[in-house]
């Protein structure tokens, strides 16, 4: 049996599904999973963050602080309600009525000591709550954890090619005027719950290794030449839960897709689970092309008739594709109606 996320030292909100072979395309009434050229596994993904209260707003400390804790519960299929800690609630999907930082929340603003640009944490199991840092969030030492917070920039957590494990929860990355072009949160070894991305070309990169994004509203953004994405895969490695989040790119110019883990860019990206998300817009909203192991992309919904040329553009061989419907939502990204099933499509 292959252990999915071995060291991620976040875990909760249990996801359990199952893949299709790679020849069939049919996947198995159980959980089990056959990964492309692999032996059966079954797969239980957790994912989880419900931050306790900091004594202050910006320690640190050389052991690893308590791990945030998820409040929704990923085991029901579809919408489910998501409440923060603060009480702040949506009802189905996520919004920024539910993530970023709680509103009221007094933040002591970072001392930028990376190059006048950038607020690095070198120290294992640095805590950061009610921060605000007007720049870049550089991670260069494991187990760090972002609560109640702004970074005005993106979060960066690489160091000697070796990517650094963090968490963020009930925080908001990017800037509250303007684009930025480039990736609000990556690379890997991180799990975000309840952030509001805003602001941002492209929200989540996926570069590295166990990744976990859940409940979370990532609101699109793009300059003139950029190829925006919700989550993009760039020589993604394997290990990825993206569960019951909400990606808007309705409003975005140069766009590509919410979704875009492409064959060209990735060859050596495995294992990728998609439950109950709410996406839209996008030239082919949803491209999932080339992943090895198990592929699972069940109970999404897309906003009908949101996207340039069709809904996606899916290797349906290899993927475990189910429940997946067009629907339409109202202004608070609500679901008003089902329009009908999401088919699958090459």
């Amino acid at each position: 049996m292959r252990r999915l996320f071995k060291g991620l030292p976040v875990l909760a909100a249990l996801v359990t599904t199952a893949a299709c072979t790679a020849a069939g395309g049919q996947a198995p009434s159980s959980g089990a999973l056959t990964p492309r050229g692999g032996p059966t596994v079954t797969v239980t993904v957790t994912a989880s963050a419900n931050p306790s209260p900091s004594a202050s707003p910006l320690t640190s400390t050389g052991k690893p602080q308590p791990t945030p804790k998820a409040t929704s519960r990923p085991t029901a299929l579809g919408p489910r309600q998501v409440v923060a800690p603060d009480g702040r609630a949506c009802p189905d999907h996520p919004t920024a009525a539910c993530t970023g930082v709680p509103p009221g929340t007094k933040l002591t603003e970072a001392v930028l000591n990376d190059s006048g640009q950038a607020h690095r944490v070198d120290v294992a199991g640095r805590r950061l709550d009610r921060v605000h840092i007007k720049g870049d969030l550089v991670v260069l030492a494991d187990d760090v954890v972002i609560t109640n917070s702004v970074i005005d920039g993106r979060i960066l957590n690489e160091k000697d090619r070796k990517l650094k494990r963090f968490t963020i929860s009930d925080s908001t990355v990017g800037p509250e005027q303007g684009c930025d072009s480039l990736p609000g949160i990556g690379d890997g070894e991180f799990t975000a719950v309840r952030v509001h991305v805003r602001n941002h070309g492209d929200g989540i990169r996926f570069s590295g290794d166990n990744i976990v994004v859940q409940d979370s509203f990532i609101d699109l953004c793009s300059n003139p030449k950029d190829h925006s994405d919700g989550i993009q895969g760039y020589y993604a490695r394997s290990n990825l839960v993206f569960d019951h989040n909400t990606i808007d790119q309705r409003d975005v110019t140069d766009h590509n897709a919410p979704i875009f883990i492409p064959r060209t860019q990735n060859p050596d990206v495995e294992n990728v689970v998609m439950t109950n998300n709410l996406l839209m817009g996008g030239t082919f909203s949803i491209q999932l092309w080339d992943i090895g192991g198990y592929v699972i992309f069940r109970n999404n919904l897309l906003v009908d008739n949101t996207w340039d040329y069709k809904p996606a553009e899916v290797e349906c061989a290899t993927v475990d594709w189910r429940d997946n419907k067009l629907v339409t939502i109202d202004d608070a990204y609500r679901v008003t109606g089902v329009v009908g099933p999401l088919a699958c499509m090459g």
